[in-house]
């Protein structure tokens, strides 16, 4: 199945902004973040089609994941 995965901020670094990639039936968001060196306990916000998600959260064809890091500012 196809996922789009959207990065970021710091996600970014070294890595890309937005792409498709295939998985097998079944994978879940800890399936996508691993591959990437992403922890989970480094993701601030996790959406999945635009609706908050967890790391166990199965995917299915055509869905699109966001990650975002924790953001500093002043």
């Amino acid at each position: 199945m196809r996922v789009t995965i959207k990065l970021f901020a710091t996600f970014r670094d070294g890595r890309f902004k937005v792409e498709e990639r295939d998985f097998p039936e079944g994978s879940c968001v800890l399936d996508v973040i691993q591959p990437l060196g992403i922890k989970p306990e480094e993701i601030a916000i996790c959406l999945l089609n635009g609706k908050d998600a967890n790391e166990h959260k199965v995917l299915k064809e055509g869905d699109t994941l966001a990650l975002f890091p924790p953001v500093g500012g002043g």
